[in-house]
This record gives structure tokens, C-alpha cells and sequence, in this order.
């Protein structure tokens, strides 16, 4: 039986004018008690990551609140800080985001759902500076707007709104998970921070390819005003009662993959431990997390959870049913996981591979990997927190404690001063393992233009997930690819530019038979699915 939400937040130590409840089970916690501790000591920070996954994905959000139950076994004060699930997935292909068996957040079906509204109010805020911009221009166009860059949104899977035309302009949706405006409430640190991320919004640009703000225009105060609520962090709990920040949700592969600049800061602040996660593999989102999220936080990672599976691997290693016992594809596969943890130590960083168990594995095909990392002196642990929950997950804990305590020294994969095509090549070459990259004329064009604007910002990479490559049917550790960059997007509220990879869509379509299609809910309200 799962504590009420207010004994939770007296577990952690927050006061009761921070509460702002839900309900019984869930609420956001008041930017004030990030001030109020502002001078306390942060916890230990652990990052969990993943191999390139199957397109159902390897259970890192399984892992990070299993681990976070684990911590607790232990006698650790653990805290969860993880992203917001997006309907697109919910009811796409992969599913909602809290997690799996014993190691779950709960009301999952409410988080997985409209939870306190934060994407509604982002998907809101997003399109009321379509309908001002669109106005303005209506109203006479006093700033003479030629070009305009900002699209709607919708947090759901249309491939039909990719473009669309209105009566007065070529237009298009991207997910709300892909929106500026989720980058911004990720990263914005106070409402102040916010407000002036949103002024710094570019728009478009006049016929002499002059950039047009936000504060141009106007309106920053009524876009704050529909996230004023939305900034707060959410607090809910796990099956074992561990607590659990879920706040901001854009994606890893269209966007930067982690969850809020204030959440997080909260978590460190309460917890002895905090678990958080980072999305997709090591290549994207922790990538993206050190090098875009971590500078804001000013606290050092201190060990990341790499998590991996059997059939990842044997799909990365050229399997074509991974479900099904197959040593050499298994042993074909591990140069992908190797590469991984190859860039882990190109940051400098402690780590410890999770190999998340499914109850179909085989014993052989476990034995050998496990004996792999240990006579490669690499930290692993099998993890079993779906089906055992915290006490599953010990092993990991202990071991997560102690690659923690080691000393690290982060070291950058770019310099804040590379100038923006530098940062991609670095990230291409040196993270994914390219032997090329080729700009299309349009990006060179972008970039060229950015430079004369003094637009040297890091760089978010858009690309598939289940590949190290830009292609998501090229598995394993492919040798000097070519990844091919076809726009580069200013991002300049969130602070990079966004890098996109041939072929990626900023807003998904949905997959032949989505899970849409698999909800059942009876005349009481209650919900299943086909199957389950």
C-alpha cells in the first residue's frame, strides 16, 4: 500500500507550504524549497544510459527505479528524477514511461496519461506564439515577417501535420516532446529564467534575413503565465515508497532527453542518492546530458549506469529473431556495448553496466556476458528489478556506491569555443565512431549564417536511436560510416542548436498496429490492455 503523497514529502523533509497536492498520490513541489536548501550539501548524482536498444527499448526507466529501490535496501536515501512520458509513445510503439513490474512509479496509468498537465501547458504556451505571430502578421506586420521558423505542436504521433498550409502561411507541427518550448521548462532554473528564455525565441526573420525575437514581438509574460504552474516539479513515489521527481519530458533522439534543470537540483538537495536517467543509448542522450544539462546543474556526475540486454546485443549482433538463444550473435554483439563503454571513458567518467534480466533469457548466453565484463575488469551486476523489485537490484547498488566514491575527471567531448561544425564532427567522429560528415548545402548555409550572428552554441544531435549511425537498419559497430547532416536549427531559449540527421522527423508517425489499438476500458472506468 503506497503512502499518501503528503507523508512523502514529510519523509523527504519539504515543507508544507511547498506542497502544492493533486489529489492523494501525486504533487508538485513550490520553486521556493529549491531556495530554501540552497545551501545544503548536494547528494551523489547517477546518471543510467543504455546500449543502442531494440525498438521496444531495454527497460532503463526499469532499471533507474529498481536501482533507486535498491539504494533504499541498503540503507541509502534515494531519489528518483526522471522525464514526463509523452502520449505519442503511450500510444505508439514503445508505451508509457514509469518503469515495469516491481519497479514502477505510481498512479502510472495518471503519469502516463494527463498527470498535472505540464505538456498541456506546453503544447499551450507553444501555440499561442503561433497564433501571435500568425496575428501580427494578419494585423499589418509591423516587424515586416518574411521568414517564420516556429511551428505548432501537438503531443501526439501525426505524420500528416509534418506540413501543413494555412491562409496565410506554410506551417508544420512538431511533438510537444520536440518543442522549444519542453527544452526550455527542461532547462530554465526559476520563472525569471523562463521568461527570458522565451524573449530569446527566434521566430523568423525579415526580408534582409534579420532574426526576429520573441521579445520583438511581445507576449513572453502571457507564454510564462501558461507555465508559471508547469515549472513546478512533480513528486510521486515508486512501488517501494522511494520518491520520485517526474518533471519535463522532451525526447533523446529529436531533442535533448532529460528531465528538468529543477528537478534534478531538488533531488541532489534531499537525497543521499539521486537516480536519474537520461534517454536512448549512451550516444544520444548521455551525451546530451553531459554536455548540454550537466553545466547547468554545477554538480559532476558521480557513476553511470549502463544499462544492456541479451537480445540488444544479439540484435546488434546481426540475430534476426533476438528473442531466440544465439551465442554468436550475442558474442557478435559485444563490440556495441564495448563502444559504449569506450565513450564513458572518453568523458572520464566511473560506470557500472546493468544487464537487465528478462525471464526468457538464457543461462549460458548471462554466464558469458557476465564473465566478459569481469575478465575485462568491467563493473556489471544482473538486475532483476522488474520481478524482485529493490531486492533485486542490490547487487547493482553496492556496486554503484562504490564506482560513486571513486575519483573522476570529466573531460569534454567539444570546447565551448569549437565553433558549431567542429562540435558536430567531434560528436560524429569521436562518439558514433564516423569517418565522415557531410553537410548538406542547406546546413552549411545555416552555418555559415549562425557564425555571422554569434551563434557559437553547443549542439544537440538529432538522429535515430537504434543505430550509432544516421541509418536505424545498421547495427553493431559499423567502421567509418558517413553521417550525413541535412539542417542545423537555432534553439536559442534552450541554448544549442539542433543538428539533424538525414531523415530524422521532428514529429513521428505511428507504427502499423499502435497500442492504441490495445486500450480497453470498461463501463467502470477501469483500464487494460489486449494481452495483458
Amino acid at each position: 500500500m503506497l503512502a499518501d503523497i503528503i507523508s512523502v514529502c514529510q519523509k523527504l523533509n519539504i515543507q508544507h507550504d511547498e506542497i502544492i497536492p493533486f489529489g492523494t498520490n501525486k504533487a508538485k513541489i513550490h520553486l521556493k524549497a529549491l531556495k530554501r536548501l540552497d545551501k545544503k550539501p548536494d547528494g551523489k548524482l547517477i546518471l543510467v544510459t543504455a546500449i543502442n536498444p531494440t525498438p521496444a527499448g531495454e527497460g532503463k526507466t526499469t532499471i533507474s527505479i529498481g536501482l533507486a529501490q535498491g539504494l533504499q535496501k541498503v540503507g541509502q536515501k534515494a531519489v528518483l528524477a526522471l522525464r514526463e512520458p509523452s502520449l505519442g509513445p503511450v500510444f505508439g510503439l514503445k508505451g508509457g514511461a514509469t518503469g515495469g513490474g516491481l519497479a514502477s512509479v505510481h498512479p502510472s496509468e495518471e503519469i502516463n496519461l494527463h498527470f498535472t498537465g505540464d505538456l498541456h501547458a506546453i503544447t499551450s504556451a507553444n501555440n499561442l506564439l503561433s497564433a501571435l505571430i500568425d496575428n501580427h502578421i494578419f494585423q499589418g506586420n509591423e516587424l515586416n515577417i518574411d521568414r517564420v521558423v516556429w511551428t505548432r505542436t501537438m503531443d501526439m504521433n501525426d505524420r500528416s501535420l509534418r506540413s501543413i498550409e494555412t491562409p496565410l502561411r506554410k506551417d508544420g507541427f512538431v511533438i510537444t516532446a520536440a518543442s522549444e518550448i519542453m527544452a526550455i521548462l527542461a532547462l530554465a532554473s526559476d520563472i525569471k529564467d523562463l521568461k527570458n528564455r522565451i524573449n530569446r525565441i527566434l521566430i523568423g526573420y525579415d526580408p534582409n534575413d534579420k532574426p526576429i525575437f520573441v521579445s520583438d514581438l511581445g507576449g513572453a509574460d502571457a507564454l510564462t503565465l501558461l507555465l508559471k504552474e508547469a515549472i513546478h516539479p512533480n513528486l510521486v513515489q515508486s512501488t517501494e515508497g522511494v520518491p520520485a521527481f517526474i518533471h519535463a519530458g522532451p525526447f533523446a533522439n529529436i531533442a535533448h532527453g532529460c528531465n528538468s534543470i529543477v528537478a534534478t537540483r531538488l533531488a541532489l538537495k534531499l537525497g543521499d542518492y539521486t537516480v536519474t536517467e537520461a534517454g536512448f543509448g549512451a550516444d544520444l542522450g548521455m551525451e546530451k546530458f553531459l554536455d548540454l544539462k550537466m553545466p547547468h546543474l554545477n554538480k559532476q556526475v558521480d557513476a553511470i549506469v549502463i544499462v544492456a540486454t541479451l537480445r540488444a546485443l544479439k540484435l546488434h549482433g546481426g540475430a534476426k529473431d533476438y528473442q531466440e538463444k544465439n551465442m554468436d550473435a550475442l558474442k557478435a554483439g559485444v563490440p556495441h556495448l564495448n563502444k559504449h563503454l569506450e565513450n564513458i571513458k572518453q568523458y572520464g567518467m566511473n560506470y557500472v553496466i546493468a544487464l537487465n534480466y528478462f525471464d526468457v533469457d538464457d543461462d549460458e548466453e548471462l554466464a558469458y556476458l557476465m564473465n566478459w565484463a569481469k575478465d575485462n575488469q568491467h563493473p556489471i551486476a544482473l538486475s532483476k528489478g522488474f520481478v524482485e523489485g529493490g531486492e533485486g537490484m542490490i547487487e547493482l547498488a553496492k556496486e554503484v556506491m562504490k564506482q560513486a566514491d571513486r575519483p573522476a575527471t570529466f573531460k569534454r567531448m567539444y570546447e565551448p569555443t569549437d565553433p558549431p561544425k567542429v562540435k558536430i564532427e567531434k560528436i560524429a567522429t569521436k562518439l558514433y565512431g564516423a569517418g565522415e560528415v557531410v553537410f548538406s548545402k542547406r546546413a552549411l548555409e545555416q552555418l555559415a549564417n549562425y557564425e555571422e550572428l554569434g551563434w557559437n552554441l553547443p549542439v544537440c544531435m538529432a538522429k535515430t536511436p537504434l543505430s550509432l549511425t544516421g541509418d536505424p537498419a545498421i547495427k553493431g559497430l559499423p567502421e567509418q560510416f558517413t553521417l550525413n547532416i541535412q539542417a542545423v536549427r537555432p534553439s536559442l531559449g534552450a541554448g544549442f542548436l539542433v543538428a539533424l540527421t538525414k531523415g530524422i522527423m521532428v514529429m513521428p508517425g505511428l507504427n502499423k498496429t499502435p497500442r492504441a489499438l490495445d486500450f480497453i476500458i470498461d463501463d467502470e472506468g477501469n483500464v487494460a490492455e489486449k494481452g495483458k
